[in-house]
C-alpha cells in the first residue's frame, strides 16, 4: 500500500505548484491514499450541491434547446481548459480540478439575473451582501453534509473564493495568504459590495481557474447565442475573429495555447497583449448583443418579482413555524441543530434560495403564483 501512495503522490511539479504537501484544512482529520486536492474533487463530485448543478441556468433561462450550456458543463469546461493550461505549466491538476468544479455551487436559480435579486433582497432585510463566489465557499464549510459542512483544502476554498471570471486582466498573480488571510476575505465578501472583484487567490493554480473561467464562457456563449438566432456570425467584430477565431472551438484553442506560451516557467498567468485586447472586444460585445439583450429591464423585473414573492413567503412560513412548507420538508429538516440555531431566517432563505434548480424554484413559484411559469 505505500508503494501505491507514492505513485498517487508521486508527480513532477514547477516550483510555482502548490505541492500536496502544503495543502491546509481547517480541521484535522487522517488521509488516506488520495492526495490531498484529489480528495477534495471526490468530496465535490459527491456532494448534492454538485448534483443540482445539472439543472441550473448558465446565460440562457427560458429555452427548450437542450444543446444549450448549463452551469454543469459551464463547470466541466472550466475544468479541462484550466487543467490544460495547468498540466503544461506543471501546476497540480488536482486543486485546479477541485476548485473548478466547485467554483459556481452558489450560483442561484437563473444566473447573474438570480444572483442580483438575491443579493437585492439579502441587503433589504440586514443580512448584508449576496455573492455567488462566496455563497460556494458557504455551501461547502457550511451547508453540505447536512449543515456540518465539507472539509475542503483551504488552497481550493481560496481558489473558489477568487474565481471571479467577470473580471479580466491582463496578468493574474497570486498573493501570500494565512488562514485567517482567507477567512477575513470571505468574511469581508458578505459586508462590502465589490468585495470579491479586489480578490485574488493564494496560489498559481487559483489563478489558472480565474482566467479559465473566462477561457470558458466567452467563446461558449457566443455560440449558445448563434444557435439561438440572438446574433449572426456577421455580427462578430472582424477583428475579434481575425485574433481569436471565428467558433468556440478556434477562441479556446488561440487563448489556451497564448496563456500557456506567456505563463511558462513564470510566477503569473497571462494573456499576449494582442489576445487581452481582442478578449476584451469580445466581452464586450458580448455584454452589448447578448448578455443586456436577454436580460433587458422587463425581463429583470420578471426575475426579481418572482425572488421577491417566494422570499415573503418563506419568510411568513419561517416566522409561523409551520412545517407543512418546503423549506422545512426539503431543507430544514434535514439540517444539523448547530445550522438551525446559529442561522437567521433570512440567510436560511437564502441559502435555502440558492441551492434551488431552476425547475425547482420555477415550481415553487408557481405553487404561489397565479401566473403559470413554464420552462
Amino acid at each position: 500500500m505505500d508503494e501505491v501512495v507514492k505513485r498517487m503522490r508521486n508527480k513532477e511539479l514547477s516550483k510555482y505548484a502548490c505541492k500536496d504537501s502544503c495543502a491546509i484544512t481547517l480541521k484535522e482529520e487522517d488521509d488516506d491514499i488520495r492526495p490531498r486536492f484529489f480528495r477534495d474533487s471526490d468530496r465535490i463530485i459527491y456532494s448534492l450541491s454538485y448534483t443540482r448543478y445539472i439543472d441550473k441556468t448558465q446565460v440562457f433561462t427560458f429555452t427548450e434547446n437542450d444543446n444549450i450550456s448549463k452551469r454543469i458543463t459551464h463547470v466541466q469546461f472550466v475544468s479541462k481548459i484550466a487543467r490544460t493550461i495547468g498540466r503544461a505549466l506543471g501546476l497540480n491538476e488536482d486543486l485546479i480540478e477541485a476548485a473548478a468544479l466547485g467554483h459556481d455551487l452558489g450560483h442561484p436559480p437563473f444566473g447573474h439575473c438570480g444572483e442580483r435579486a438575491l443579493n437585492r433582497l439579502s441587503i433589504e432585510n440586514s443580512e448584508g451582501i449576496f455573492a455567488h463566489n462566496a455563497q460556494s465557499v458557504r455551501t461547502l464549510m457550511y451547508l453540505e453534509n447536512n449543515g456540518k459542512g465539507k472539509n475542503i483544502s483551504v488552497q481550493v476554498l481560496d481558489a473558489i473564493l477568487c474565481h471571479n471570471g467577470e473580471i479580466l486582466e491582463e496578468r493574474y498573480c497570486s498573493v501570500e495568504k494565512s488562514v485567517d488571510d482567507f477567512l477575513r476575505e470571505y468574511e469581508t465578501c458578505f459586508k462590502e459590495s465589490g468585495a470579491p472583484k479586489k480578490l485574488r487567490p493564494m496560489t498559481l493554480e487559483g489563478c489558472v481557474v480565474r482566467i479559465s473561467d473566462k477561457v470558458a464562457y466567452a467563446g461558449k456563449d457566443i455560440e449558445d447565442a448563434l444557435r439561438l438566432g440572438v446574433i449572426k456570425e456577421e455580427d462578430i467584430p472582424q477583428e475579434v475573429k481575425d485574433v481569436l477565431g471565428k467558433n468556440n472551438t478556434e477562441i479556446v484553442n488561440t487563448m489556451v495555447l497564448d496563456v500557456i506560451e506567456n505563463s511558462l516557467d513564470k510566477p503569473y498567468i497571462k494573456f499576449s497583449k494582442k489576445v487581452y485586447d481582442a478578449l476584451d472586444k469580445l466581452i464586450k460585445f458580448n455584454y452589448e448583443k447578448i448578455y443586456n439583450v436577454i436580460n433587458a429591464s422587463k425581463e429583470l423585473r420578471y426575475y426579481d418579482e418572482m425572488y421577491t414573492t417566494l422570499f415573503k413567503n418563506y419568510k411568513r412560513e419561517l416566522e409561523k413555524k409551520d412545517t407543512s412548507s418546503d423549506i422545512y420538508k426539503a431543507f430544514l429538516n434535514d439540517m444539523s441543530s448547530e445550522y438551525i440555531n446559529s442561522t437567521s431566517n433570512v440567510r436560511k432563505i437564502i441559502d435555502y434560495m440558492a441551492s434551488m434548480t431552476d425547475d425547482y424554484f420555477i415550481n415553487r413559484y408557481n405553487e404561489l403564483s397565479n401566473i403559470k411559469i413554464k420552462r
